[in-house]
């Protein structure tokens, strides 16, 4: 069926259709809409579950991390300073095997308070041992947090899904909702591999000495493998029932380009139509967009650049002191080649300013006209630059 709805709203008709058991969540904005939906839906019926009411960002990932620890499905909602909140229980959740999956909507983070949105909230999230997907689109928010509870659960890992604030959270668009009977082909009931039984109490998450926490944290990675090699298997079973599936990343002309841009989220949209017209122009551009961040598929991204001359990274994050967090990536993703790209980075639409198609256009001159890259990524659309003594 297909309905016009924002993307938040896109978040809360999958969370319905995946049957999810308990919800905890504190609300904060952008993510507000996501969860008075869901509550909406169960207090009206149309969802048999638990829907509980906490006083923090902490104490929602506390209360899901209890409930997922019984053998029940779980979902929360966060953004910015909400997941910054929840920072220590994002450790517990992945160490302790758990499949929640949360819908996160890209904000920045404070001070200067900004509720626009800023890929920094999630991206500081990157070595909590979540598996993070970043979305275009209200069709592939619904799409991806449907396949985000099959992956955990395969892998027993917890899932990000990233949409970016307002663009995306509070964008009113075309969206293909599947049926229940579809998604019940695709998503099965939850059968977890271990659970607390009070009948049979046991101890969890307890002193881990020097003995066996390595292996411990190696098992999380050998799941994370897992994860990068089981993806496209959920994408291939969610195909058979939608026909829609997108890729760990997608390659737009990247097979002849001489220049590529890499972007992610809602910025990807903006870069197709500036490719599209430079190709009209007779540019030999090409756009990569990046959806599964962790596990960071470093084959593929090789796969597209390994043999074009230029790439430029757009970030929509910062990592004080070193560049943005793609480029980052990227570059080192690229590093161990005989011969590869030169990257070049550059910070772009912080705090929820536009990323235009004129500023994209100019990022691609740019890069078209250097020989190699700044010493440092390079900002673009400031409309002030401050000195620091």
């Amino acid at each position: 069926m297909r309905q016009v709805i924002e993307g938040s709203h896109a978040v809360a008709e999958a969370v319905r259709l995946a049957k999810v058991q308990v919800i905890s969540a504190y609300p904060i904005t952008p993510q507000t809409h996501i969860v008075e939906r869901i509550s909406e839906f169960c207090a009206g019926g149309l969802m048999q579950a638990r829907f509980l009411r906490v006083e923090s960002e902490h104490s929602a990932l506390a209360a899901l991390i209890g409930a997922s620890s019984t053998g029940v499905r779980t979902f929360t909602a966060t953004s910015s300073q909400g997941l910054a909140y929840m920072h220590e229980l994002l450790h517990w959740a992945s160490g302790a095997r758990l499949p929640i999956v949360m819908a996160e909507v890209n904000r920045a983070l404070a001070p200067g308070w900004n509720i626009w949105t800023d890929q920094t909230d999630s991206l500081a999230q990157r070595d909590t041992g979540w598996i993070q997907f970043y979305c275009e689109d209200g069709q592939e928010v619904l799409d991806t947090t449907l396949q985000a509870f099959r992956l955990a659960e395969w892998v027993n890992l917890p899932v990000m899904v990233v949409l970016d604030a307002f663009f995306l959270s509070h964008t009113y668009e075309p969206v293909d909702i599947p049926s229940q009977d579809e998604v019940d082909s695709f998503l099965p009931s939850f059968s977890p591999n271990f659970q607390l039984d009070p009948k049979s109490p046991c101890a969890f998450n307890q002193l881990a000495t020097p003995a066996v926490y390595m292996e411990m944290r190696y098992s999380i990675q050998q799941a994370m493998a897992s994860a990068l090699e089981r993806f496209p298997q959920v994408e291939e079973e969610y195909q058979r029932v939608t026909g829609r599936r997108y890729g760990a990343v997608e390659g737009v002309y990247t097979d002849d380009a001489d220049i590529i841009l890499v972007t992610s989220g809602t910025v990807t949209s903006t870069a197709r139509g500036v490719i599209e017209d430079l190709r009209a122009a007779g540019e030999r551009a090409g756009l990569l967009k990046i959806k599964l961040f962790r596990p960071f598929p470093v084959a593929e991204i090789r796969s597209h650049l390994r043999k074009v001359s230029k790439v430029a990274v757009i970030d929509r994050n910062f990592s004080f002191g070193a560049s943005g967090v793609f480029a980052q990536e990227v570059r080192a993703a690229l590093y161990n080649l005989s011969s590869h790209p030169s990257v070049f980075g550059y910070i772009a639409g912080l705090g929820g300013r536009d990323v235009t198609t004129d500023l994209i256009s100019d990022i691609y001159r740019q890069i078209r006209e250097k020989v190699k890259p700044d010493p440092e990524d390079v900002w673009v659309g400031l409309t002030e630059v401050p000195h620091e003594n």
